[in-house]
């Protein structure tokens, strides 16, 4: 098991960025040590992954043309590290002037280098999953918001600003129901610089109605709260099940891009194909 820590990675510091390939770049982060502050053991109670996308990927062809292009990443939410995103982002600065044969040589080697990162220590049980977009895809990329009735609407007083769960409640008493619930007053900070995260949030439930007053008043309660994105999402995954006990339950978020980089986590309790990588306005 990895002992790298927050603390000791490349965030908040002055970088000199490598221009030639280096896979060492990348600063992987157990998911353990956070996970066991919202109560998950061993076994984790959900199916997922982090989404990302790469806006800022770029390499030599053989003749020495720099070729641009977009990534889609999808890391499995069961890998046992997640990739601090600075040294992601030098990471693919590495490439920028090292010479490739091809996108299909550019996405193998970013799927082997972030698949054996994300598994440190151990063998890779699932492999990340990797599409490199040239530019004659750009014109495909579609902005989206994110579906479900928008709770913004409500005028909730707001006093709030660390995560508080006991927000949460749901109509026990009532029949369950099924909706799609989102925001976009999600935020919180970067959990060593202290940088604010902006995201967007979507909750997909069958169960007790929710409160959707209290859901909002617990989702602004993160504002203040310092933690990387896909931990903010899976203790909202946790509080809400915990608090509301739905029967099935989705978690989806869409942060902002910082660097280039935008994570996009979700967090379901059964199977499903996970949602399309499609950026919001914000992002």
């Amino acid at each position: 098991m990895s002992h790298n820590t927050p603390e000791h990675s490349q965030l908040g510091k002055a970088s000199a960025y490598a221009d030639q390939y280096d896979a060492s770049l990348l600063y992987p982060l157990p998911r353990e040590a956070k996970r066991r502050e919202i109560g998950i053991g061993a076994s984790v109670p959900f199916l997922g992954a982090d989404l990302w996308t790469a806006f800022e990927l770029s390499w030599l062809n053989p003749r020495g043309k720099p070729v641009v292009a977009l990534a889609h990443i999808t890391i499995p939410c069961e890998s046992t590290h997640i990739v601090e995103s600075k040294s992601f982002k030098l990471y693919l600065n590495s490439f920028n002037n090292t010479r490739f044969q091809s996108a299909d040589e550019v996405r193998e080697r970013m799927r082997q280098d972030i698949s054996t990162a994300i598994w440190l220590g151990g063998p890779v049980q699932t492999s990340v999953g990797v599409r490199v977009l040239l530019p004659e895809m750009f014109e495909c990329e579609r902005v989206q918001e994110l579906e479900g009735l928008c709770i913004d609407r409500l005028d909730v007083e707001c006093e709030r600003y660390e995560p508080a769960p006991e927000l949460l409640t749901a109509a026990f008493d009532e029949k369950p129901v099924e909706e799609v619930l989102m925001s976009d007053l999600l935020k919180s900070n970067c959990l060593v610089t202290g940088q604010p995260d902006w995201g967007s949030v979507q909750i997909r439930y069958n169960g007790p109605q929710i409160d959707q007053a209290g859901l909002l008043q617990y989702i602004v309660s993160f504002r203040n709260h310092n933690e990387f994105h896909e931990q903010c999402v899976e203790r909202i995954y946790m509080d809400i099940m915990t608090r509301c006990r739905p029967a099935k339950l989705m978690v989806y978020a869409r942060y902002t891009r910082r660097g280039g980089l935008d994570i996009n986590p979700w967090r379901s309790s059964h199977p499903q194909m996970p949602p399309a990588n499609v950026r919001t306005a914000r992002q």
